[in-house]
């Protein structure tokens, strides 16, 4: 009996330690002083197993750590000679140039810098985002107006690539629970994706729908 009362111990001893273990808890420690040998044998490969994924999580937050260091670090050593170039073509500007490619020139070093500026920042967003330490600010953003918001700023884009986008929305007011600056970031990524990968003189299907519980947002077109 008391051969069997000890072994019932040993075995819940081992089934709250894993149940700990599986939890996410790898600082749990299982005492496996009053064990019969059998079951502290078993124990000690579980805590084994422990120890493995403890230091596996470690090394994994600790090269995700460096690479968000990394990625922060390389930003910000390109921001500032790219601040540089920037003051730069702004004096540019303002200096007269006589010459009419002098001119378009400059126009297209403010173009390229400031899409550069753009990229470096969407890196230390991804960076952030990636290690979990990126704000988000709920609030009530409208789905429908942020779309015909976005086909107005590509508008010249899409009609160069002869892109005839169609708005499909069952209501005109679609509204969502989102960070409005992170949902436009989306859509901006959706619609570049539109201009990069459609074919030329195609149509681009937009379909605002909502369903119970949230908002929807479709976007389709001819690869």
């Amino acid at each position: 009996f008391a051969s069997t009362a000890g072994a019932l111990r040993s075995l819940s001893t081992i089934m709250e330690g894993t149940k700990q273990i599986s939890q996410g808890n790898l600082d749990y420690e299982m005492n496996t002083d009053k064990m019969s040998p059998a079951f502290a044998a078993f124990a000690e490969n579980i805590c084994n197993i422990q120890g493995g994924l403890k230091k596996a999580v470690d090394e994994a937050i600790k090269g995700e750590r460096m690479k968000t260091e990394l990625i922060t670090n390389v930003s910000h050593d390109l921001k500032t000679p790219l601040t540089s170039i920037i003051n730069y073509v702004d004096l540019l500007k303002k200096e007269e140039v006589g010459s009419k490619k002098s001119k378009e020139y400059i126009g297209i070093l403010e173009e390229k810098s400031a899409r550069l500026k753009v990229l470096i920042e969407d890196l230390v967003e991804a960076s952030k985002a990636s290690s979990g330490n990126m704000a988000v600010n709920f609030e009530k953003v409208d789905m429908h107006e942020l779309i015909m918001q976005a086909c107005g700023e590509y508008q010249e884009k899409t009609a160069k690539a002869g892109l005839d986008i169609r708005i499909n929305a069952e209501e005109k007011n679609v509204f969502v629970l989102a960070d409005g600056k992170h949902m436009w970031r989306i859509i901006e990524n959706l619609m570049s994706n539109v201009l990069k990968y459609s074919m030329r003189n195609s149509r681009v299907y937009i379909n605002i729908t909502k369903s119970q519980t949230d908002g929807v947002l479709i976007i389709k077109n001819i690869s």
